[in-house]
């Protein structure tokens, strides 16, 4: 059975980071960008992981600009946006693209396990979060109109 331990991803840094580092931990994966309606999302998700941290749960941002060119920044604009404008501490990523044939092999694992509305299987916008269970498994997946509060009761019975 796969999971997301399989998979790794480049930081903001520069540094390629495997997801085997969160074994154990709640995750909410989501796909962020820095100029899209949903942005203000940052600081929910900032606050769920301020929240739940030390109970073992992480939340991970990739951000991707294959919707409405919402996130042209490189690491370093994306990095100093998120950290000056949301305060954001949780572990950003690389500029990833989500859909499509250059899709990153995570979030095609991540949209073949947990279908969206109406069944499909592609990424249709900034801000879908995936939560994934300690044991690597997608659990559940929210559209970009789900705000990070309403997944606090999920996150909590996972915790």
């Amino acid at each position: 059975m796969s999971t997301v331990y399989t998979f790794s991803a480049r930081t903001l840094r520069g540094e390629v980071l495997g997801l085997e580092r969160y074994r154990g931990k709640v995750l909410l994966i989501v796909n962020t960008a820095s100029e899209c309606g949903f942005t203000p999302q940052y600081a929910g998700l900032q606050r769920l992981h301020e929240q739940f941290a030390a109970r073992g749960f992480e939340v991970l941002g990739f951000p991707c600009n294959q919707f409405g060119k919402q996130e042209p920044g490189d690491a370093a604009q994306i990095g100093s946006f998120c950290e000056k404008n949301f305060g954001v501490t949780f572990p950003m990523f690389e500029k990833v693209d989500v859909k499509g044939p250059g899709a990153h092999p995570l979030f095609g694992f991540l949209s073949a396990e947990r279908r969206g509305i109406f069944g499909t299987k592609a990424i249709k916008w900034n801000f879908t979060k995936f939560l994934i269970g300690r044991d690597g498994t997608v659990l559940k997946r929210y559209g970009p109109k789900t705000p990070p509060e309403a997944i606090t009761a999920d996150i909590e019975r996972l915790l």
